[in-house]
């Protein structure tokens, strides 16, 4: 059906990088993912017919606290059927003359191994940003809480974790070792995929987070917001230092290792 080719999944949570990440990856000769394809940032979840899409849970900032969004091998939805019109809807947006078939979706998360079992031998490419830019950056969209943004946040990449251990191929990128060097972080991912290495060409920005942390910390020094902002901080302070965050001092990264 696939002709021997390789599939890469790419997700992490809305405004974590995925739509960059995957910009830059498309620049390399041997591989194909979705373009002007109509849909939002070319996603392969509103391509499709197996699987539910976000929106359907609320979207962006939301999706991740359904049940029914967080897919594993164990779905009544993996089938040999179902691999099938995956790829013949996805198909359609890929150039099959490549080797390498990319699809791109933040869902995609918390639905590895589930992709994993209708394609076995598939590479997932998760990548992870600080909670307080995903979250504020999500709020316009999402209409809850920061409270609830970083509590998606911490339930998705916790699922996320538990998940990476069942997966054959998988690499977790921080966005912010992404932007800071683009180069070193497409070369180790082509050397994972068995690509050539070949230049990064994109224009990037650095410091983006940063306008995030200022307005976090306008919020939690206003003596209305303290109680709000400490509560927040002490419940989960701990789970996001594991990926070498802080919503205490968000400014500072610690050493990254899962």
């Amino acid at each position: 059906m696939d002709n021997g080719h390789k599939f890469v999944f790419i997700g992490g949570l809305h405004r974590s990088g995925t739509s960059l990440f995957f910009k830059s990856l498309k620049t390399h000769p041997d591989i194909s993912g979705f373009s002007n394809t109509g849909v939002d940032e070319d996603e392969g979840q509103f391509l499709q017919s197996v699987y539910p899409i976000a929106k359907r849970y609320g979207g962006p900032g939301k999706f991740g606290f359904a049940e029914d969004m967080h897919l594993t091998e164990k779905s009544p939805l993996v089938s040999a059927e179902n691999r099938t019109k995956l790829f013949q809807e996805w198909s359609k947006w890929w150039n099959l003359n490549k080797p390498v078939l990319v699809e791109k979706s933040p869902p995609n998360i918390i639905k590895t191994r589930f992709l994993q079992a209708l394609f076995p031998e598939a590479a997932f490419i998760l990548l992870i940003r600080h909670p307080i830019a995903v979250a504020l950056a999500t709020k316009k969209w999402s209409y809850t809480s920061l409270r609830s943004l970083i509590a998606h946040w911490v339930r998705c990449h916790s699922l996320m974790l538990k998940d990476r251990v069942h997966l054959k191929q998988v690499m977790v990128l921080r966005y912010e070792d992404f932007v800071q060097d683009p180069n070193r972080v497409l070369q180790t991912v082509f050397h994972m995929l068995d690509l050539k290495p070949i230049p990064f060409r994109l224009e990037m920005k650095s410091g983006i987070n940063e306008k995030y942390f200022d307005q976090w910390q306008t919020y939690r020094k206003k003596w209305v917001n303290q109680w709000y902002f400490h509560q927040i901080e002490k419940r989960f302070e701990t789970e996001v230092n594991r990926f070498g965050y802080s919503l205490v001092s968000p400014e500072r990264y610690q050493s990254f290792s899962l």
